[in-house]
């Protein structure tokens, strides 16, 4: 329901004002010019004007309550026209009361009721489609902000879903890889186990939080890579670039996660030979630039390289949901190696850091 514009403390002195002024103005008329008795044009002014505006606040409330659906310009119409009958039956009622023995008065205002009709009706018929209109905006703007509430909620719940199915998929390829070192290399089994859980805190952590600087995500990604190097061996190899100031850009955490791992999976997976990967920062006019580099056996059928795409598609479809940008994500292939490039926009009217 929308709000009722007499509650509006704007509204409401408007309307006192209003009123007032239109009292002195109707009474300076009936005395100065239409020569009626001072005491008789006041007390006309007053009475005409008080029941005349609480007629204006009738129909203002009771638009406020109600407004149909169809035919709404015939209901405004038809309302204010009706109220204007009342008011006019009332006022007329009311005079005739407070100067019953007054016969010139009483003929004069007989004589100038249908003006008194037409000027009121006019000013309730105007009234009634202003406020109509005001309340028929009131609620445009209010659907408005339910529905972007509802498509901000829905955006969120979305993006912690994304955030949510990649830690079972790094979690069984770790547990699986403890598994297999338990037996024959215990040692690094323990420290896989510490590293894990050390990640796993850090992923609590950031649970809550929407965007955090660059530096932070690389501290992050590292403890994940070094689990992924405790699996991999001599075989992993990574190194890590950033240029001066892009440390501090901002970044939706756990972005970069995915963008590795498939780096590690197509470069690492039904091959035996050392890779290294190489991620590089960079910032350009406000927009931060990860790229994500890794050989893979360009031999290899493509149908043998293919996986579930989840994680490429989860990083677009982030981006996609933060920036209604399509082209935040873009792969490339040179010969054996294989790049992933990440564009993060900087928003500056908002705070970044959740925290």
């Amino acid at each position: 329901m929308a709000t009722h514009l007499l509650k509006e403390k704007p509204f409401r002195w408007t309307f006192l004002i209003a009123c007032c002024v239109f009292s002195a103005v109707h009474g300076f008329i009936l005395h100065y010019w239409l020569g009626v008795d001072g005491p008789n044009a006041w007390m006309d002014a007053n009475i005409h004007n008080i029941l005349l505006f609480i007629a204006v606040a009738a129909i203002t409330q009771m638009q406020a309550y109600y407004r149909p659906v169809r035919m709404r310009y015939v209901y405004v119409a038809v309302l204010t026209t009706v109220i204007s009958a009342l008011w006019l039956l009332l006022t007329l009622v009311i005079l005739r009361a407070v100067f019953p023995k007054d016969a010139v008065y009483l003929q004069w205002l007989s004589d100038t009721a249908p003006v008194r009709f037409a000027l009121g009706w006019l000013l309730l018929m105007g009234t009634g489609f202003l406020s109509f209109i005001m309340y028929e905006m009131e609620d445009q703007r209010q659907a408005l902000a339910r529905k972007d509430a509802a498509e901000k909620m829905a955006r969120e719940a979305e993006l912690y879903k994304l955030r949510q199915q990649l830690q079972p998929h790094f979690l069984f390829n770790s547990l699986n890889s403890i598994n297999a070192l338990v037996s024959i290399r215990p040692e690094e089994a323990r420290q896989m186990i510490q590293q894990l859980s050390d990640f796993l805190r850090g992923t609590l952590k950031r649970e809550d939080q929407g965007w955090i600087p660059l530096r932070e995500e690389l501290q992050y990604l590292q403890l994940y890579l070094d689990i992924e190097k405790v699996r991999f061996r001599h075989r992993l190899t990574t190194e890590l670039v950033t240029d001066p100031g892009a440390g501090e850009f901002s970044i939706p955490p756990m972005l970069l996660q995915p963008a590795v791992e498939n780096a590690i999976k197509f470069g690492l997976y039904d091959t035996t030979e050392a890779i290294s990967i190489r991620i590089h920062a960079w910032t350009e006019h406000d927009v931060l630039f990860v790229s994500v580099t890794n050989p893979f056996d360009a031999d290899m059928p493509a149908t043998a390289r293919k996986g579930t795409g989840f994680g490429l598609n989860s990083i677009s479809r982030r981006l996609y949901l933060l920036f209604a940008r399509q082209d935040l994500l873009e792969t490339k292939t040179e010969g054996n190696i294989f790049t992933t490039l990440i564009k993060v926009p900087q928003q500056h009217d908002k705070d970044h850091f959740d925290r």
